[in-house]
């Protein structure tokens, strides 16, 4: 996978500091050959970094604070001091000053982001109820960062190699799919997906696959309507627009079977009707990539691992496909970018006054 383009610059958020965020970062860049690809920035404190370290055993880390990531240096770790004194590590504990912290480094380096400092962003976890306890006022990343760069619709992309899975809704109770779901919802997943296979992944015309909402896909109407009425006349609008979709697939067997090597992405109606199979199927290297943004942002598909946290135990396999697919996705919108007569804005714009 090493490459002989030049490294990229990549912003860290830290996630929730009590966390195995910091940790799982510390172990991908013991590995000195990841600095040929990467330069990284971590916004967090110094003694934070100390602690992972530790907790990893990596005693010959190079890793230095800077004062701005203007400064970051090849070669090292470096970290962007996001508060001036030391973080009180509570490994494991859900804390409303640790969701404020994830808080004010997601912000920072978002706002470098914005301002080209760094060249890709990837996001350490957060806990959403420490999040939600520190006053952070979105279900999650993906919906903080569309707000931010004035994005109406993005889409949660989880990637492992060839298996790409998005959904039409996110972060909602089960309840409220059905409600949530409309052609005009579909069309517009399905398209963000098919532009982001295009530009993002270099596919020039992508297939994608198309799941039901209801067991077998409703079975020709015995056990609801939304196949006939909502999901099909998407598909076959969806169809024709540069792009060959697929489906409605009842979702149980479409995994299983192995019908999902065929498509370059797959569009599931729910989160768990996604995540559920890809998380069976990636073995811990998947990636939380949100396509329809700006800029480009990837995550590790695993999450605060709180039970193992300070510990030493965190797999950075995850952390490390994140790493790859940003820097891939972002030279892969450059290259898109020249080849276009419109060329893809690709800095985040900033947040505008409310």
């Amino acid at each position: 996978m090493a490459s002989k383009k030049k490294p990229t610059t990549i912003g860290f958020s830290c996630g929730d500091p009590n966390g195995i965020g910091v940790e799982t970062l510390v172990k991908v860049f013991s590995d000195n050959r990841m600095f040929r690809e990467a330069t990284p920035v971590l916004y967090a404190t110094a003694n934070l970094v100390e602690a992972a370290c530790e907790c990893a055993k990596e005693t010959e880390l190079e890793w230095n604070v800077i004062a701005s990531a203007d400064d970051a240096k090849p070669d090292q770790l470096n970290v962007v001091e996001i508060q001036e004194l030391p973080w009180t590590i509570k490994w494991g504990e859900v804390q409303s000053e640790a969701g404020a912290f994830a808080m004010q480094s997601l912000e920072m380096v978002v706002n470098d982001l914005a301002s080209t400092k760094v060249d890709v962003l990837v996001t350490l976890p957060i806990h959403k109820e420490a999040m939600r306890m520190g006053s952070f006022k979105h279900p999650g990343h993906t919906e903080f960062l569309a707000d931010f760069a004035n994005v109406n619709e993005v889409l949660m992309l989880l990637v492992s190699g060839s298996l790409r899975v998005g959904m039409c809704t996110g972060h909602v109770a089960l309840k409220d799919v059905s409600s949530l779901l409309s052609k005009e919802t579909i069309l517009k997943k399905a398209r963000l997906m098919r532009d982001s296979l295009i530009r993002d992944f270099g596919i020039a015309m992508p297939r994608i696959a198309i799941l039901g909402l209801n067991p077998h896909a409703s079975d020709n109407g015995l056990m609801g309507d939304e196949e006939k009425n909502v999901i099909t006349p998407a598909i076959r609008e969806i169809n024709g627009e540069n792009c060959l979709a697929m489906g409605p697939y009842p979702a149980d067997g479409f995994f299983g079977s192995g019908a999902h090597k065929q498509f370059d992405g797959v569009l599931a109606m729910y989160h768990d009707q996604g995540l559920g199979p890809f998380k069976a199927l990636s073995f811990g290297n998947g990636v939380n990539f949100t396509a329809g943004l700006p800029i480009v942002r990837t995550s590790p598909d695993h999450g605060t691992g709180f039970d193992i946290a300070g510990k030493g135990l965190s797999n950075p396999d995850s952390l490390r496909s994140a790493i790859y697919l940003a820097r891939d996705v972002r030279f892969n919108r450059i290259e898109h970018r020249n080849l276009t007569e419109n060329p893809l804005k690709v800095e985040m714009p900033r947040r505008k006054e409310r």
